[in-house]
């Protein structure tokens, strides 16, 4: 599918990167196999995603997908990952959202766990201020984080530490408090630069939304047509990020595509597309989600 290999052509040329997988459901006894996503934001705030169909879920993946590129990963603590950001590769970033999940899944046994989320949350308001601000991704967003986001941080590795010692390493809180103490580099990385989100969110909502059309996979027996069911899930998720009606784009696109030059190939990408349909519209008015 030419479009989809241009768009991971794309999604490698920008800095950051979000990235998630999921077990994807087959036939009883088909061999399980595995959805990824690939995102990032262009300079001009446009959404790019790709997804990934893999019969494991080693790191064979990340590699083929991001090996020998440079910038910053928005993962989770997944091991996978580490072949792509160590010991030489992209600079991880943590996810706050998975650190939080495991304090509230803590707070049966351990009350004291409010005391850690209730830190995070103030992470999540200093980003609301900066969105209010409308300063988002800017050196004011970067100035914001360290004004008010890096006061929060200290407290919150001051309570981790004297926390430690209180609680067994295998009980939910003081295997919540080991999660953000190994993690605490790739945690805090966003103080220093405006770029970096506080979490992996997107990348785990783009996953969900193709959940909802997992089960078709059921009847996909073959890895290469799984690929190409991929590459069209990526158009249409692109094309919602973007505000694009994806039955309008392709049934522009399918059209267009096989006789497009490969060269330009880019133009036919869903925010290319919206972006030159409103500079030169059809005769039909363009038709945009709503």
């Amino acid at each position: 599918m030419r479009l989809r290999g241009d768009l991971c052509r794309l999604l490698l040329h920008h800095q950051t990167r979000f990235l998630a997988e999921r077990a994807c459901p087959t036939l009883q006894g088909a061999t399980p196999g595995y959805l990824w996503t690939f995102l990032t934001q262009n300079e001009a705030g446009e959404w790019l995603i790709g997804y990934r169909f893999s019969m494991g879920r080693a790191s064979r993946t990340p590699k083929e997908v991001l090996g020998g590129t440079s910038g910053a990963l928005v993962v989770d603590a997944y091991t996978g990952y580490n072949a792509v950001t160590l010991p030489q590769g992209r600079v991880r970033v943590g996810c706050w959202a998975h650190c939080r999940r495991r304090f509230f899944d803590a707070l049966a046994t351990a009350p004291e766990a409010r005391h850690a989320m209730d830190l995070i949350l103030e992470l999540y308001r200093v980003e609301a201020q900066a969105r209010g601000a409308d300063v988002v991704r800017t050196a004011a967003h970067r100035a914001l984080r360290q004004l008010h986001s890096a006061p929060v941080l200290a407290r919150l590795h001051v309570w981790l530490e004297e926390q430690t010692p209180r609680h067994p390493p295998k009980s939910p809180l003081g295997q919540a408090i080991s999660y953000a103490l190994k993690q605490w580099a790739a945690l805090t990385r966003f103080v220093e630069n405006e770029r970096l989100p506080l979490d992996n969110n997107r990348a785990e909502a783009a996953l969900r939304k193709a959940a909802l059309g997992r089960k078709n996979l059921l009847f996909v027996g073959h890895e290469a047509v799984r690929e190409n069911l991929a590459g069209l899930y990526a158009l249409v998720a692109t094309c919602e990020a973007n505000q694009v009606n994806p039955e309008a784009y392709l049934a522009d696109v399918l059209l267009r595509v096989q006789t497009h030059p490969n060269s330009r190939i880019d133009e036919l990408l869903p925010h290319e597309w919206k972006r030159r349909r409103i500079a030169d519209p059809p005769n039909s008015p363009l038709q945009l989600c709503i």
